[in-house]
């Protein structure tokens, strides 16, 4: 195929981001649904390869390049934002779906990408294009959290900057390819893309900022960030056995305060980096299947996730209240939308017949065949926290647990076919995983539904639902927040100003009285020689003057040959 007749998607949905908000009504919301849908088609034209190449500099580049990897991620993106957008579309913000679509642009950028520069510049653009998502909400919680947000991938990018111009310096070559933790750049590399998949201790970003956008924001922000990181991660170190133990961190971390919130989002926003601790820890294994498994399972929590959130978000829209300390009984009148949300909660917990079962199960599957018993032990475990945190908590506490008194209606017909059309690719890749399996990097020689896999699972599932019930008093949660380790920039911090800001006030006080006192004296000592008997007013001999005249001419000579 002719480069010149290859149309980069990103660039489809980008330009298709910039001209939304120049329509109106019915134009508006076919532009909202076409966009997407030009940008999936556009990708399913490309061949494999490298189609767009370009000289800067000394380097080559790769704008547009496409393997059975990059097309996976591509694919999932689109079809997230054609489902996302029929979801906001009775969003009354215009800023919101063309901030998505340059975000979600962005982050297609980023995965067709085939070197580190067209990398790092669409990593730059995800930034901008989420913020302005955050900022679309028009709320003080969300400019306050945008600030915050924008503050932590302003630095991931500086650290991402330094390492790949490092990178850059030591190789001479842009391309995108695996990389071995041999040098510094390396590392930095690493950190810029470990800080966007929400890796603790730079994780406090995530469930800080996400719940504060607006009922259909979140659903765009849960997709693009954290899955394009884990598709750089696969790509740049696929291996790097300290990712495992990363993404293990990532797994408990995510469950235990996601157990500990009562914000509905927030708890939603934990699953997330707990969801993504899998991914990372499949891509730290290393091998085909666990390549394989991880790359699914991101594919998968971006349906299930967001379906997730769309169920959280029309709750949040209808009654306009957020903590699970306020909501319980909703299934009275939200028939549908708590079908959606169950189905989502089944799905991330790896029910069978969910896509989470057939995605995530090939992770745990590379460890026993790696024979990483340990891992496996605490895949297991992590499974059952899960269940535990947004299989059962979510759904029982916002749908099921008692009454409220709350009485919404279910969304309108928009909102609904988002959740219908996703909650139905939950189910049928559950039943059907072939489709999605051919989709993957390596060749897929793996069976999901045998005896042992669902019985495990099922088992697994069964003890930790009981357990949910038994412990029921305990997991009531009360009207709190629950701060992560952004306690440091959200309280310590200000608190540090707080004490800094009154000691330099102290000090600024004694200073300008010393100072005053000072120029007091200075001019009480001049206005007195001013006097008829003062040194300025009295009269002086001519030849004390001379004196005075050749020792500063005597001084200005010595200063002039030193």
């Amino acid at each position: 195929m002719s480069e010149s007749l290859v149309v980069h998607p990103a660039l489809v949905m980008i330009a298709g981001a910039l001209l939304l908000p120049a329509l109106r009504g019915s134009a508006r919301d076919a532009g909202v649904l076409l966009v997407p849908a030009l940008t999936l088609a556009a990708l399913l034209a490309l061949p494999e390869g490298d189609l767009w190449q370009m000289q800067w500099l000394d380097y080559q580049l790769a704008p547009l390049a496409v393997d059975k990897l990059s097309r996976l991620f591509a694919i999932i993106f689109a079809l997230m934002s054609l489902a996302g957008g029929a979801f906001a579309l009775r969003q009354p913000s215009r800023l919101e779906i063309p901030a998505a679509y340059l975000y979600a642009g962005s982050a297609i950028g980023v995965v067709l990408a085939g070197d580190l520069i067209t990398v790092f510049l669409f990593w730059e653009f995800m930034a901008v294009g989420s913020t302005l998502v955050l900022w679309s909400a028009g709320t003080p919680g969300a400019w306050a959290a945008s600030r915050r947000y924008v503050a932590v991938h302003l630095a991931g990018g500086v650290i991402l900057f330094a390492g790949v111009t490092g990178h850059l310096l030591d190789t001479g070559d842009a391309s995108f390819t695996r990389m071995q933790l041999d040098s510094v750049a390396h590392w930095l590399i690493l950190i810029g893309f470990l800080i966007n998949a929400g890796a603790p201790p730079f994780s406090a970003w995530l469930p800080d900022a996400y719940p504060e956008a607006s009922w259909s924001g979140t659903v765009f922000l849960s997709a693009f960030t954290t899955k394009t990181a884990v598709y750089v991660l696969l790509r740049g170190f696929p291996g790097s056995e300290i990712l495992i133990w990363i993404g293990i961190f990532m797994i408990f971390y995510g469950i235990v305060y996601a157990l500990l919130e009562n914000d509905m989002r927030r708890i939603l926003a934990y699953s997330i980096v707990n969801q993504v601790g899998f991914m990372v820890t499949g891509i730290g294994i290393g091998t085909e299947m666990a390549l394989n498994g991880a790359a699914a399972h991101a594919f998968s929590h971006i349906i299930y996730k967001a379906l997730l959130l769309m169920s959280a978000g029309a709750v949040l829209a209808a009654t306009g209240r957020r903590k699970c300390s306020e909501l319980g009984g909703l299934f009275h009148s939200m028939p549908l939308t708590t079908i959606c949300g169950t189905i989502g909660a089944l799905a991330i917990s790896s029910f069978p017949l969910t896509s989470g079962f057939i995605s995530k199960s090939m992770v745990t599957q590379a460890a026993i065949d790696g024979h990483l018993q340990v891992v496996w032990l605490f895949l297991a475990a992590a499974s059952a926290g899960v269940f535990l945190h947004a299989g059962i908590k979510f759904p029982w506490f916002v749908f099921f647990q008692k009454d409220s008194g709350l009485r919404p209606p279910d969304p309108p017909a928009s909102m609904r076919w988002g959740m219908i059309v996703f909650a139905f690719l939950c189910i049928a890749l559950g039943i059907w995983p072939d489709p999605l399996y051919a989709l993957l990097p390596y060749p897929v020689d793996y069976v999901p539904y045998t005896a042992a896999h669902v019985i495990t699972q099922l088992q697994l599932l069964l003890f930790s639902g009981l357990a949910f019930f038994v412990m029921l008093d305990y997991l009531k949660r009360t009207p709190t927040i629950t701060l992560d380790t952004d306690w440091l920039w959200r309280v310590a911090g200000p608190a540090v100003a707080r004490v800094f800001a009154a000691a330099l006030g102290k000090l600024r006080t004694a200073l300008s009285g010393e100072i005053d006192h000072g120029f007091q004296s200075l001019a009480l000592f001049i206005s007195r020689h001013r006097q008829p008997d003062g040194l300025l007013m009295r009269s002086w001999p001519t030849g004390s003057m001379a004196w005075w005249v050749m020792v500063l001419l005597l001084t200005y000579l010595l200063l002039y040959y030193v």
